[in-house]
Formats: C-alpha cells, sequence, structure tokens
C-alpha cells in the first residue's frame, strides 16, 4: 500500500480566483447531465402503461378502482383492497414480464 502525500496550503486570495472558472464549469456539466437524465424514458414505466390498458388488465383495474370506491365512501369499514391491488399488479406484471426484455438491448 502506498500513501498518497497531500500538500497542505493556506487559503490565499489568488487560489481562489483560479478556482471559481471551473467550479463553474464542473456547475455547467452537472446541468448538462441532469438535462439528459430528464430526456430518457424508463421503457418499464412504458410498458406498464400499455399493459394497464390491456383487456385482461382493464378487468383487474375497474375491479380494484370499484373497490377503492366502496371503501372510501365507507367511514369506519376494516375493508381493504388487498386482494385487488395483488390481483391487479399480479397481471400487470405478467403482461410486463413478456414484453420488458424485448426492449432491452
Amino acid at each position: 500500500m502506498g500513501f498518497e502525500r497531500k500538500m497542505i496550503t493556506y487559503d490565499d486570495p489568488e487560489d481562489e480566483e483560479e478556482d471559481a472558472p471551473a467550479e463553474e464549469e464542473e456547475e455547467a456539466e452537472e446541468e448538462e447531465e441532469e438535462e439528459e437524465e430528464e430526456d430518457l424514458v424508463d421503457p418499464l414505466e412504458m410498458i406498464r402503461v400499455k399493459c394497464e390498458q390491456t383487456e385482461h388488465c382493464a378487468h383487474f383495474k375497474e375491479r380494484l378502482e370499484t373497490c377503492e370506491a366502496r371503501v372510501s365512501s365507507r367511514h369506519r369499514t376494516e375493508e381493504e383492497c388487498t386482494e385487488e391491488l395483488f390481483d391487479f399488479l399480479h397481471a400487470r406484471d405478467h403482461c410486463v414480464a413478456h414484453k420488458l426484455f424485448h426492449n432491452v438491448k
């Protein structure tokens, strides 16, 4: 193992001026990277939306929405829509599983 030698420097006003342009360049690069990340679209999200619109998934989504409406209309209820949610997610994920890896390079 080797040890790095580090030089301790005291803040010198001239050094700060030299560092300022470098900091501006770094900020500009970070902004560019953020813009690139915003442009990227996750194929998984796109496929999920498409799968949710299929007839099979739409049936389970409708059952889930019906259950949510029924539960939210009651003030005191122990009913939850867990079963309907799991059925919908299972149907959607089953659809996604068949389509996702065809889009991965």
